[in-house]
């Protein structure tokens, strides 16, 4: 995982603590695996989207509301203490987030600053928000509802923002399915053929060489080398008769995956499945992407692209059944391309999971 240096600390350094046995209300996860997924780190929104006004976000059924000062992106529970009212349905004035109900005022370290009604009174602590630690990278905002440290463990992805790299976040995508079910369909790749035979591969070439995957200190790491191109069907004619394919697939659990495709000409395409659960059944999917060629090209060609792929995934994982990611090994058959499946069900064992979900 990346270590933030001090500029890239979290903007909210005074988090209010959630009791122990807290669970956000009609929570669709089972307790034991809430509390093991509220001390990971998640994006919640695009930061171009996040700008004067408050923007509702949901992340493990719980509902948050982001915003942004002139000190930076901030993230709080979507729940005024004073009536119940959302937050997001507020506004940003200065520093403060201001109630749409009553007025009161909100500092970014959650505590009232005003009550409009009684100008006079100094709010107490309960006039307080609910407050969680915010980190802008990748063009995300990312948060942790139950951090373990001052420092946020995000997956790498060092491309972002190099010079000799195009940086590109398409529009995230919402999937009525389980964030694992998605990260383990964007790792497999024995559905190129039946899936993306529109977008890129080959339905009369399913064949997947044998390959290789190594557990590592962040997760696992995949080397697949194949002759199914990359390029979409238009741009078949780009890819020399005699290239090789290498995929290198990074695992970050739970639910990040970062996938590099070494083009021809030492092209590096590198794209940031970043997967965020809104709830057990219910993700949004993020997806930076970086690429070192044809870096003045089409922007709306490559949303355009993203979008198809991602579009059949979506169609694949909307309608797998069980709906949870199973964990017991001997829930559903594998065969040997599955080993990448397999080992990301493995990290997901070994942090305590079991997707046993509540609803």
């Amino acid at each position: 995982m990346q270590v933030l240096s001090d500029t890239d600390k979290p903007t909210a350094s005074a988090q209010r603590d959630m009791p122990q046995e807290f669970l956000p209300p009609r929570c669709t996860f089972s307790a034991e695996d809430w509390r093991i997924l509220a001390r990971q780190w998640y994006p919640v929104a695009r930061s171009v989207d996040v700008k004067s006004s408050p923007v509702a976000v949901t992340l493990l059924d719980l509902e948050l509301v982001t915003y942004r000062t002139p000190a930076g992106v901030h993230v709080a529970r979507d729940l005024c203490p004073h009536r119940g009212v959302p937050l997001s349905m507020g506004c940003v004035e200065g520093d403060e987030l201001v109630c749409a109900y009553h007025g009161l005022r909100y500092a970014a370290d959650g505590q009232c600053r005003k009550i409009p009604a009684q100008p006079e009174l100094k709010p107490s602590a309960k006039f307080r928000l609910t407050v969680f630690p915010a980190v802008e990278r990748y063009g995300l905002v990312w948060t942790c509802l139950n951090p373990q440290g001052g420092e946020a463990n995000l997956p790498p992805m060092p491309s972002w923002g190099d010079p000799l790299c195009q940086s590109i976040l398409p529009p995230f995508v919402d999937i009525a399915g389980s964030a694992g079910r998605q990260v383990e369909g964007f790792v497999d790749v024995a559905h190129f053929a039946f899936v993306h035979h529109d977008a890129f591969a080959d339905r009369n070439r399913p064949e997947v060489p044998m390959y290789q995957t190594e557990f590592t200190d962040f997760g696992l790491r995949t080397e697949y080398w194949s002759n199914v191109s990359n390029y979409p069907k238009a741009l078949q004619h780009l890819a020399p008769d005699d290239f090789s394919w290498l995929r290198v697939y990074e695992i970050y659990p739970p639910f990040c995956a970062r996938l590099t495709v070494h083009f021809p000409n030492e092209g590096r395409l590198n794209i940031l499945n970043a997967a965020s659960p809104v709830s057990a059944r219910k993700t949004r999917l993020f997806v930076p992407i970086t690429r070192n060629f044809d870096t003045t090209g089409s922007l709306d060609d490559v949303y355009a692209f993203n979008a198809q792929i991602f579009a059949e995934d979506q169609a694949i994982v909307e309608r797998q059944r069980p709906e949870d990611l199973p964990l017991d090994m001997q829930a559903e058959a594998h065969f040997a391309a599955d080993r990448t499946s397999v080992g990301y069900r493995r990290l997901l064992r070994e942090m305590g999971l079991t997707m046993a979900y509540a609803g």
